[in-house]
């Protein structure tokens, strides 16, 4: 086993330099200010006062949360029941409805949404309205799977139970089909809700750079204004919520497997 655990380190070391090391600079740039010597930082919170001085900051914040949210619900109320209906059919027909649904993220994302650009330009949407259907068309297949996973592992044996002490359809569904399947609800809360608050590019692409996203802001920090403080300031709260998020979902998915069990 000690010899298999050395095939570890190129991966530490990887992760080290590619994962570590720039989150360590983004911490840095957030505490410090613009023109720092290396050898005379200067740390303030500065950085974070202003984010949350200018109501233009926690504005676009809170757009980003509640389309993320807004996207997430969506997505639930699509994903759950195509998962549902999936999960009914025979298997060869189970793995053919899982192949459409994937087949479409063996494109890049970039490409897909570029497409969707193009489509939505023949309909007379809103901007907001554009960015929500690329959101939901990005993120929606990774609900379907968790929770077609979730449901493709109940035992049919426990819907025949329910059956024959009694249960209706409806009873079934709320009392086994539904608890059973909740964590794979929860994986899917986490797989569309943390990109889709951080996510950059759909609502540039989608939204003509007329509804802007927290992602946006810190492209924009990064990239056109060279501002790295105040970009990596954002980064940071941005990270703290998605933290919170993770937390919180975690939570929920334990819960979850616990009434499983």
């Amino acid at each position: 086993m000690k010899g298999f655990s050395k095939m570890a380190y190129p991966y530490l070391v990887w992760m080290a330099v590619m994962i570590i090391a720039p989150m360590l600079m983004i911490v840095l740039y957030a505490f410090t200010v613009q023109g720092n010597d290396v050898l005379t930082f200067q740390f303030t919170i500065s950085n974070f006062l202003r984010f949350f001085q200018d109501s233009i900051f926690p504005n676009v914040l809170w757009r980003s949360l509640k389309m993320a949210f807004i996207t997430t619900v969506v997505c639930i109320a699509l994903g759950y029941p195509a998962a549902y209906i999936f999960a009914k059919f025979k298997p060869n027909t189970q793995a053919i409805m899982i192949l459409l649904v994937t087949m479409p993220m063996w494109i890049n994302m970039l490409v897909r949404t570029y497409a969707w650009r193009g489509l939505l330009g023949y309909v007379d949407l809103s901007s907001e309205m554009r960015v929500y259907v690329g959101m939901v068309y990005n993120f929606l297949p990774f609900m379907i799977l968790e929770v077609y996973t979730s449901l493709s592992k109940i035992d049919p044996a426990l819907i025949t139970a329910a059956s024959d002490l009694g249960a209706n359809s409806t009873q079934t569904f709320l009392r086994v089909t539904l608890p059973l399947s909740l964590s794979g609800v929860v994986s899917g809360i986490t797989l569309v809700f943390l990109p889709a608050v951080s996510s950059f590019f759909i609502p540039k692409l989608l939204g003509g750079g007329q509804y802007v996203l927290i992602g946006n802001l810190i492209e924009d920090y990064f990239i056109k204004t060279g501002d790295w403080n105040f970009g990596s300031a954002i980064s940071m709260i941005m990270a703290i919520i998605i933290l919170i998020s993770m937390f919180v979902t975690r939570k929920l998915d334990v819960s979850a497997k616990e009434e499983e069990a």
